[in-house]
């Protein structure tokens, strides 16, 4: 599956709300698995998109054909907006699914890792991010990405921005540490997002 998460800043809030909806035209799609979105929570005006695709092909394909008549609708709602391309490695937990109905947040960390940490890296997520993600109250599910450069993207779903709050505050520290985390990074950037239900696909 091929992840798409695009982030932009938003200068025409009702009328690049007004375009989201017209993405619905998305689902005859071939390959289109799902999107959504929503609001940065730290960030006014920051906006993040994630949509699913069954591969590369598919998605290559939408992009030949329908894209820019889908979008056209929301040229001039947005400036800075930066498109990444991941593909899924694993789940966190079990089963993803591109379901946002019963979400209200999304939370997205994206990696830049040092080129000799990358094994390391992918191993800690597997054997102690994963399990501790997946065993949080409120943590629905969730997918570890990878892009060329060494770039990963970790998103997870959760119930609600508390839950996943009360998972920061006991859990973070302590996992980095165990992890290596800080020795593996080149950089992180992350966001929580507040998924707008009318954006869903």
């Amino acid at each position: 599956m091929l992840v798409k998460w695009t982030r932009c800043t938003v200068v025409d809030r009702r009328g690049f709300e007004r375009g989201q909806r017209r993405w619905a035209g998305l689902l005859g799609e071939p390959g289109f698995r799902g999107q959504s979105g929503g609001w940065s929570r730290g960030r006014p005006g920051v906006a993040h998109i994630f949509a699913f695709w069954e591969s590369r092909a598919f998605y290559d394909s939408f992009m030949a054909r329908s894209h820019d008549r889908l979008g056209s609708s929301q040229l001039g709602t947005f400036t800075n907006a930066q498109v990444k391309l991941f593909d899924h490695r694993f789940d966190v937990k079990t089963g993803f699914e591109p379901r946002f109905t019963d979400a209200d947040v999304v939370r997205v960390a994206h990696c830049r890792v040092h080129p000799d940490r990358v094994d390391n890296f992918v191993l800690m997520q597997e054997k102690v991010w994963n399990p501790a993600m997946a065993g949080s109250p409120g943590m629905l599910r969730g997918l570890f990405g990878e892009a060329p450069g060494n770039e990963f993207l970790v998103l997870s779903m959760w119930r609600s921005a508390a839950e996943h709050g009360k998972y920061r505050a006991e859990r973070i520290e302590r996992l980095s540490l165990r992890a290596q985390t800080e020795a593996d990074l080149a950089a992180l950037a992350g966001d929580v997002v507040d998924l707008e239900p009318t954006w869903t696909v």
